[in-house]
């Protein structure tokens, strides 16, 4: 989830490089939204921390982990570091700009062997 297309499309490139499905939101309030509806479906969400709507990323993220917590959350930002209790228990913070590679990295450590799609198991 980002608000700039261009970033998302980029976020989405390296996450179904991954082996992910994607469903992508250009704010807080539609990301939530989608979580909701496809809630069994998402193991992963991937982040921004500034965005539009009622809700940024940090508050995504808390929400998400407290409705859905068998999703595993990575937020991300080139602007704004978390400060306390702003991050939920289990998330990962990493800066932009990133490469795919860290990312895939990152994943692999996060996420639980029954959610990483084939691309990520190979990586370990």
């Amino acid at each position: 989830m980002d608000d700039d297309g261009l970033i998302r499309m980029d976020i989405a490139d390296i996450l179904e490089d991954a082996g992910f499905l994607t469903f992508e939101a250009c704010d807080g309030d539609t990301a939530i939204a989608l979580l909701a509806d496809k809630f069994e479906q998402v193991v992963l969400l991937f982040t921004d921390v500034q965005m539009p709507g009622t809700r940024n990323g940090f508050a995504v993220a808390r929400e998400t982990a407290r409705c859905w917590p068998h999703i595993s959350i990575v937020v991300a930002s080139g602007h704004v570091q978390p400060g306390p209790d702003e991050m939920p228990e289990g998330a990962v913070f990493i800066g932009k700009p990133f490469t795919a590679g860290m990312v895939h990295d990152h994943l692999t450590e996060i996420l639980p062997d029954g959610n990483k799609p084939e691309p990520l198991r190979q990586r370990t």
